[in-house]
């Protein structure tokens, strides 16, 4: 009986060992996979409509049972449309989240960034080379002063993350590179992800938008005063001689 015991004893230990080393293996090939990946950012359109292309290059070979995940950290001088995005779900190939609420009126200086969660919605093994889609649109900025006519929104490219359920013990990755986000797009719950470790700074890029003349503002507004004025007085001379009122 005893020595049946052992035996068991025996079996399970090296069945620990064998899922551990399979583990390991597996989160190499995840640290791997991430370093020799790349991402980057383009623009297109021009003035306040813009669209942000993200093309992920991923590791040749697919990684079995990975999941990826974009995570962008937009800057307040831009915004996207829920509705816009809602209407353009059955055309792309992913889904995103939105970290907050946007409101669309408001101006550059008087709200604050906000992040976006983008999911790839394609099944089976992650395609090595994923090209994501966001239309963009500027806010209102206040007006210069200084006489400048454009001002610049910096946008980082999105952070490209990574998990896989056969790689569970991220405590073998820097802290630092360990982010939690939601697991789907349903944010229902949440998950540990692993994060492209970067080489060097990301490289922002940024677009013009136009911003009003601050100079010029007591100019505008006694000349809109004085319109305002002179057309309220021929109204009132108008009616008074046809007898209008």
């Amino acid at each position: 009986m005893y020595f049946q015991l052992f035996f068991v004893l025996v079996c399970l230990c090296k069945c620990n060992c064998l899922n551990q080393e399979d583990e390991q293996e597996h989160c190499d090939e995840l640290k791997r996979w991430l370093e020799s990946s790349t991402v980057s950012l383009e623009f297109s359109k021009k003035g306040f409509h813009r669209e942000v292309t993200a093309t992920v290059e991923l590791r040749p070979g697919a990684l079995s049972g990975a999941s990826v995940l974009l995570l962008y950290r937009w800057p307040s001088g831009v915004f996207v449309d829920p509705y816009q995005l809602a209407s353009l779900r059955d055309q792309s190939n992913w889904e995103i989240l939105l970290d907050s609420a946007i409101d669309l009126e408001l101006p550059a200086h008087k709200t604050s960034g906000f992040l976006t969660y983008v999911f790839p919605s394609n099944t089976g093994p992650a395609p090595s080379v994923l090209q994501v889609t966001i239309p963009v649109h500027g806010r209102y900025h206040e007006p210069s002063f200084a006489g400048e006519t454009f001002t610049s929104v910096h946008i980082e490219p999105p952070e490209l993350l990574l998990r896989t359920e056969k790689c569970t013990d991220l405590h073998r990755f820097e802290s630092r590179f360990v982010l939690d986000a939601p697991c789907t797009v349903s944010n229902s719950s949440t998950c540990s992800w692993v994060k492209k470790t970067l080489q060097q700074e990301p490289s922002t890029m940024g677009i013009l938008l136009p911003v009003g003349d601050g100079s010029a503002t007591k100019l505008i507004c006694g000349g809109t005063l004085l319109v305002t004025m002179i057309c309220c007085v021929t109204l009132s001379k108008y009616m008074l001689e046809r007898r209008i009122i």
